[in-house]
């Protein structure tokens, strides 16, 4: 990993419910102008505060990344789907802020989720990426993921029909 501005002062820990403004606002700058989910309508904190808790009861991670005491991006980790066959099939969820990503955040983040959720028992990870969205892809490929499907026109979003990209790696 390269030694930036971002990644030699960027701390990666447990998050609180004193970051969710912060995490409600990157997600939803996310909703709102990009491809990189298919939610149309960003949440508000309340309803962050809910999908974060929901996380937290499955003993699964939410992650932030600290920049000089700002929140620059953020991760969790979910079950693949939820029959309890899949228990051991984790899927993980990215943000990072424009303006941090390529600076190393992004790897930190899955980094650490993936030791964590190694650590919890996970089978394998799994990463759903939405659109054509380069970043990511990159980010999961550098770590081990491998791309296992394709679902072409799987969801719709600003009058666009968008592909999705399934990739996976063993815990």
């Amino acid at each position: 990993m390269n030694d930036t501005p971002y990644t030699s002062k960027c701390l990666v820990r447990t998050s609180t419910l004193a970051d969710m403004p912060d995490i409600t606002a990157i997600y939803g700058k996310f909703v709102e102008t990009s491809t990189a989910t298919f939610e149309l309508v960003a949440p508000n904190q309340s309803e962050m505060v809910k999908r974060r808790q929901a996380v937290l009861d499955h003993d699964l991670p939410y992650l932030v990344a600290e920049l000089e005491g700002y929140i620059v991006g953020f991760c969790y980790a979910s079950q693949f789907r939820p029959r309890e066959g899949y228990r051991f099939t984790i899927e993980d969820s990215i943000y990072v802020r424009p303006d941090c990503i390529g600076h190393g955040v992004g790897k930190m983040l899955l980094t650490e989720l993936i030791s964590q959720c190694r650590a919890k028992g996970g089978h394998s990870m799994v990463a759903c990426i939405c659109g054509v969205n380069p970043p990511s892809v990159a980010l999961h490929a550098s770590l081990g993921f491998q791309q296992v499907g394709l679902l072409p026109e799987a969801g719709n979003k600003f009058g666009e029909w968008l592909r999705l990209l399934i990739m996976q790696r063993p815990l």
